[in-house]
């Protein structure tokens, strides 16, 4: 058998785990590991980013439009460093990643060497998994198991520790298929009666409420959803994460749960009598008050991660297991039924929601550009069939309630984490997961600085990201919060901006910028019909407030329709 290095097991490695796509940026201690990579590049597509940072995030928008595991390369000390941040991202998101960092080598650890850092103990509380590549023979092996654990069960992110001397060193290879880790269970089985036992519960329900979340989207479970909620007349809403899990249009969606979702979902969660939370994890921005947290139901929680289970809420009955499975399961025991009453009473809320608030966000007859009418003017134009990439404020909680979904893997957010500067690598990465897929990312003028130089990404690959900054010279969410709970002390949320349209024209990126309301709907056609990357910059009303909302600490019931 021919030896290699174990740099150059490194590539087959992923190519034998079927990696296509990888972001990274190079350095000393990785160094090996890239020259092996100059020789795979027409079957590892290596795509530079600018920062690493960036690297990760890029990785996470790939895994969330493709279903594949996100895969980044870093060097050693600062280089790794840079990656904790879309670590964590991905861990709170159970976004499935390996990133392969660069190590001094084996004999320097621990001396304080150049450029080393204990990266097994930094990443350890954000990782399903971390190991420290020590010897090349453990190569096949480590890069099996990374995969399978990245990518079942609840997935997440996975970071190897790649030492230099086990990338130089000489070893027979041969690679490695991991299906199987005693300690590690991903794929746990309801307990028997389970599923029948749900069924019962619903059969017996008056005003059944499925909370839908991302895990609806990780298992593929849009299908078995839909099927059950229309066989059972069960309203749902979804989570952030989970927007996407069914359309946008679908009569028995009523829309987002949440801090800024809607009202009648929100004000419902307290009214219904059995509330189904399938693939999600009961997140403070959805409860609110626990307190007051719907006391007055029953509660079914599907979920694969038994550490979720009466974590936050105590539930009636948990069912265990991945969730296309169980719900399947379910299916057969459940009786058709109607819920005329008490669908049609999310009617009031819905009209209330939209005459205080939806009409003049979408509609509005004078003034500057608010941010709602951008959303759904390109969301329609695309046919609701493109991908939505947000970075994280305002710019996140309006797209997020306007862009509208009839596919599924259309949401590129970050959720749990709240990481400014994600969108525009995420959806650099969302390009090379979905090419066949329009990809649009709306940003803030705040978190479009935090990552602006992967605008030299998008120049060098063409990425065709349509990248629309909705300017309002604020770091708008923030500034909100001081409007209404600080006495409208802007303590350094206003924003200085720079020429954005001279900086496209550094990096050779079409940009328009609109003002006038006349103009906005000519614009958005010519940024869908450019063919690569395109920057539309909106003027948007500075002052604007995303609503409704509930006040944090409050109530889901008692959102606020507007502010004084």
């Amino acid at each position: 058998m021919e030896k290699i290095s174990g740099a150059e097991a490194m590539m087959r490695s992923l190519e034998y785990a079927g990696v296509d796509t990888l972001f990274g940026y190079p350095g000393g201690a990785i160094m090996p590991t890239y020259d092996a990579l100059y020789d795979h590049r027409n079957t590892l597509n290596h795509i530079l980013v600018r920062h690493e940072q960036a690297a990760v995030h890029a990785a996470q928008g790939y895994a969330r439009v493709s279903g594949k595991t996100g895969v980044c390369i870093v060097t050693s000390g600062p280089g790794a460093m840079n990656t904790i941040t879309g670590i964590a991202d991905a861990m709170i998101d159970s976004t499935p990643l390996v990133v392969i960092c660069g190590q001094v080598g084996a004999g320097l650890l621990g001396t304080d060497a150049f450029q080393e850092v204990d990266v097994v103990g930094v990443t350890q509380p954000i990782t399903k998994w971390n190991y420290q590549i020590r010897r090349a023979e453990d190569i096949a092996w480590a890069v099996a198991r990374a995969f399978y654990i990245a990518g079942s069960g609840r997935p997440g992110p996975v970071v190897l520790d790649f030492t230099k001397n086990a990338q130089t060193a000489k070893i027979d290879y041969e690679p490695q298929k991991v299906d199987f880790i005693r300690s590690y269970n991903p794929d746990p089985q309801p307990e028997a009666g389970v599923c029948e036992k749900a069924a019962r519960m619903i059969n017996e329900s008056v005003k059944p409420f499925m909370l839908v979340g991302q895990g609806v989207e990780l298992a593929d479970a849009g299908q078995e959803l839909v099927e059950l909620c229309e066989k059972a007349q069960i309203p749902f809403a979804t989570t952030f994460l989970g927007l996407s899990a069914a359309p946008s249009d679908h009569s028995l969606n009523m829309g987002r749960l949440g801090m800024h979702g809607n009202l009648a979902p929100n004000v419902m969660t307290n009214q219904c009598d059995l509330l189904i939370a399938v693939g999600m994890r009961f997140d403070d921005r959805v409860t609110g008050n626990l307190k007051a947290y719907a006391k007055q139901a029953k509660i079914i929680h599907f979920e694969i991660d038994p550490s979720e289970i009466n974590k936050n809420v105590k539930v009636d009955l948990p069912v265990l297991g991945n969730c296309k499975n169980t719900l399947a399961m379910v299916i057969p025991y459940v009786e058709k039924a109607e819920h005329r009453a008490w669908i049609d009473g999310f009617k009031p809320y819905q009209e209330k929601e939209y005459n205080k608030v939806i009409a003049a966000a979408l509609h509005p007859t004078s003034g500057p550009l608010l941010m709602g009418e951008v959303v759904r003017k390109v969301s329609e134009a695309s046919h609701n069939e493109a991908v939505m990439v947000t970075d994280v404020g305002q710019n996140q909680m309006f797209a997020c309630r306007y862009f509208k979904f009839s596919k599924p893997h259309s949401v590129v957010t970050s959720g749990g984490c709240g990481t400014m500067g994600f969108g525009i690598p995420a959806a650099i990465g969302a390009t090379f997961g979905a090419p066949d897929r329009t990809v649009c990312m709306f940003c803030g003028d705040g978190g479009f600085q935090m990552t602006i130089q992967e605008l030299g990404t998008i120049m060098e690959q063409q990425c065709p990201v349509k990248m629309i900054l909705l300017n309002n010279n604020y770091l708008g969410n923030v500034r909100q919060w001081q409007y209404m709970f600080f006495d409208k002390r802007y303590s350094f949320t206003p924003m200085l901006n720079p020429d954005y349209e001279k900086i496209a024209e550094g990096y050779g990126i079409p940009c328009r910028t609109v003002v006038a309301r006349e103009d906005l709907d000519e614009a958005i056609r010519e940024m869908l019909d450019t063919k690569g990357p395109y920057i539309l910059q909106c003027a948007i009303k500075e002052e604007e407030n995303i609503l409704p909302m509930t006040p944090p600490g409050g109530n889901v019931d008692e959102m606020l329709l507007e502010v004084r």
